[in-house]
């Protein structure tokens, strides 16, 4: 058996899966994150070890499982955050995660520094406040004491790998999350970490997502509850991972949609893709030699979450379906969201936006703003699909996964704005675990290669677009962006007064 962790932005997902990868069972942990004005948005990572800690322990128990009986671990975590460690490699502050965009003056020093496009070709993103990098000199240039400190800087899932094993290293997907990784010659920019005034001492070895980092020592099997000497193989990114655990390997399986708190669109290709307008960013697959073109949207179905909990306060989970039974039917033609909670990466890359009603009216309720929030982020989206399509890659057929992908009619949505067919993948939330366990698969030697993920999951259900009403969502997808376009300024000069 394998256990596979996925540390995401709400909790760690753990899974046990059969030696091949299929999915037996799974369990979640949660833990909190401190959100705060100005763009904070920070974990503890001692949350994650003890997430990780008593969701193994719950998986096992759950199960039946031995401990002997589980042949390797690995991980999928949250990419882009900041987790920095003194030279015992102990947190010294909580960690800066994907969310937190304080730091958009030291991105704009940067950029000024490389150049946005030369910056976007070397690294295969833009240089933007939600990467590592910038938050690293945020916490340097207001928190010095704290910055001197700092010995190592790392990802989530390397935090818990040295936990279990006492070897931190990083892998090519996260590497490619930072904004310090040169995509072409795989390894830290020298160029960037220079003009970023940074030691690349303190990032981590990059090694493939396969490696076994170590074993399970006495006292780390003995807090997560498993058998001393389990392998312990690093595994990657949450996006690439997911990409996986969907069964997109390479260019010929088509693409993917993940709702989860962030949302994209993504595919795998043979090469980096770099958009003209700098709308996309690439990382590196945990697949070797392939990339991972990709969309992201900070805010997707954590807009979703949001208006649930405004609208239905007190946690109740049926108040999602009912909420979505009351925006079945709502007209919100006139009505429109702009999704951008958190700021925004793809497509505008502005940390100053933010999320936004139009055209509210007497007559709304809570259905016409909820199915405005889904409306919303399939516009979005839609920009972003747009740019894969001005690309070359055709996205005629979209797999959807994630805790949203559970909604037939955000579904429906989808697929009538895009215009294209929308088909809901069985695997779900455990997409990115199933990606960890195929990694561990391959790196504990269990099965031949990344190819046996194609057929741990399946087609549940198919979304097929409807022609007139993708024909006025394309008129009203128009008009959303002439919204955005509208109130940016407003936007960046609302943020400078903050």
């Amino acid at each position: 058996m394998i256990v596979a962790h996925d540390l995401g932005t709400t909790g760690d997902k753990a899974s046990l899966h059969h030696d091949d990868g299929r999915l037996a069972a799974a369990v979640t942990v949660r833990y909190d994150t401190r959100f705060a004005d100005g763009g904070v948005a920070e974990q503890d990572p001692h949350d994650w070890w003890d997430a990780v800690c008593a969701a193994t322990r719950r998986l096992l128990a759950d199960t039946g499982t031995s401990p002997s009986a589980v042949r390797a671990v690995s991980f999928s975590g949250q990419m882009m955050g900041a987790v920095l460690l003194d030279a015992a490699h102990r947190p010294v502050r909580p960690a800066l995660i994907w969310a937190d965009h304080r730091s958009t003056a030291q991105a704009e020093r940067l950029e000024q520094a490389l150049g946005a496009e030369e910056a976007y070709r070397l690294l295969g993103h833009r240089i933007h406040p939600t990467y590592s990098l910038a938050k690293i000199l945020w916490v340097r240039d207001h928190e010095p004491e704290v910055f001197a400190r700092v010995a190592h800087v790392c990802l989530a899932k390397d935090y818990v790998v040295h936990r279990l094993t006492g070897r931190l290293v990083t892998d090519p997907s996260d590497a490619s999350s930072t904004n310090a990784y040169d995509q072409a010659a795989g390894a830290w920019s020298e160029r960037v970490l220079s003009a970023a005034g940074l030691d690349p001492g303190l990032f981590p070895p990059i090694v493939p997502a396969t490696t076994v980092a170590g074993e399970l020592g006495a006292r780390a099997a003995g807090d997560v509850g498993l058998a001393p000497g389990t392998p312990v193989v690093l595994g990657g990114g949450d996006g690439p991972l997911a990409a996986l655990g969907a069964g997109v390997i390479g260019p010929e399986d088509g693409a993917y949609t993940y709702l989860g708190s962030s949302s994209w669109v993504s595919l795998s290709a043979d090469r980096p893709l770099h958009d003209p307008r700098l709308r996309t960013m690439t990382f590196d697959h945990v697949v070797p030699g392939r990339y991972v073109p990709t969309a992201t949207m900070q805010t997707g179905g954590a807009s979703f979450e949001w208006a649930a909990e405004v609208l239905r306060p007190g946690g109740d989970p049926a108040r999602f379906e009912e909420l979505t039974a009351a925006a079945a039917d709502a007209d919100t033609r006139g009505l429109y969201f702009l999704p951008h909670l958190l700021g925004e990466r793809s497509p505008y890359w502005n940390a100053s936006a933010r999320g936004v009603f139009l055209g509210l009216a007497r007559h709304h309720g809570p259905g016409h703003l909820v199915r405005a929030v889904l409306e919303g982020v399939a516009f979005n989206l839609f920009t972003c699909v747009q740019a894969f399509r001005e690309a070359g890659h055709p996205v005629d057929r979209v797999d959807a996964i994630g805790g949203g992908a559970s909604s037939d009619l955000w579904l429906q949505v989808l697929a009538d704005v895009w215009g294209t067919t929308v088909r809901r993948r069985r695997i779900g939330e455990e997409a990115n675990s199933l990606g960890a366990a195929v990694t561990a698969a391959v790196g504990a030697g269990l099965v031949p290669g990344f190819e046996v993920a194609r057929d741990l999951s399946d087609v549940s259900a198919e979304f097929v677009p409807d022609d007139a009403r993708h024909r006025d969502y394309r008129e009203r997808h128009a008009a959303f962006l002439d919204a955005y376009e509208r109130l940016e300024p407003w936007f960046d000069r609302e943020n400078a007064h903050g």
